[in-house]
């Protein structure tokens, strides 16, 4: 089994998930930058083309980050990212459900469509007049999340989450591209400052990160 790798917000979600459940997995890397994802060497293997993929012992590919995580997480002993219950599963997905749909695609997308445009204008179908739309959206929702976390550790309440993960490796990227988090939501940034002390924060960062100039 081997993690296939790159810079990029996504690719740092599951290596933070991976250094805070303790496994280790072979990698081996791709060029993001430089379009390698999008080439059919790649998506011959992941048809999506999106950045991580994990691919299993039998030569399978599993793509999007949760459900790498989730795979990795029930198939690896110890303390669980999701938790241990149905109903403690159940809101641990609710919630990265509601910071991707909300929060994160919104906010990669403006980024795409706008300070991201020439490097992915030939890679996506871009839609520029729609940025300012979906970064106004994002901080829309960002106030939102900020009002229900006064009296919570993390995003989905007492303890650590796939969806803590998600929002706290978008919003470190978000900063570097023109999106940084509203100063005056003061919970969020109260549960980044915590998120951005933990060993996994630091240790997931891609060694090319200080070279783009942009956390990943």
């Amino acid at each position: 089994m081997k993690l296939i790798n790159s810079f990029g917000p996504n690719p740092r979600m599951v290596r933070m998930f991976l250094v805070e459940r303790g496994i280790e997995l072979a990698t081996e890397e791709l060029d993001l930058l430089a379009g390698e994802n999008r080439q059919a060497a790649y998506t011959a293997r992941n048809p999506g083309g999106q950045m991580p993929a994990l691919e299993l012992d039998d030569g399978s590919v599993l793509a999007e980050t949760t459900c790498i995580c989730e795979y990795l997480d029930e198939k690896h002993p110890g303390q669980s990212l999701l938790g241990e219950s149905l109903e403690e599963r159940a809101s641990n997905r609710m919630w990265t459900r509601r910071v991707e749909l909300n929060i994160t695609e919104n906010i990669y997308n403006a980024f795409r469509y706008s300070e991201g445009l020439e490097l992915f204008k030939d890679r996506l179908h871009c839609i520029p007049e729609a940025a300012d739309g979906l970064k106004a959206k994002s901080r829309g929702q960002l106030e939102w999340l900020d009002g229900l976390m006064a009296d919570r550790e993390y995003v989905g309440g007492d303890n650590l989450g796939l969806a803590d993960l998600v929002l706290y490796c978008c919003l470190d990227f978000a900063a570097g591209i023109g999106q940084a988090l509203n100063p005056e939501l003061k919970n969020i940034g109260a549960w980044f400052q915590r998120m951005e002390q933990r060993p996994s924060a630091q240790g997931s960062l891609h060694p090319s990160s200080a070279a783009v100039g942009m956390k990943g």
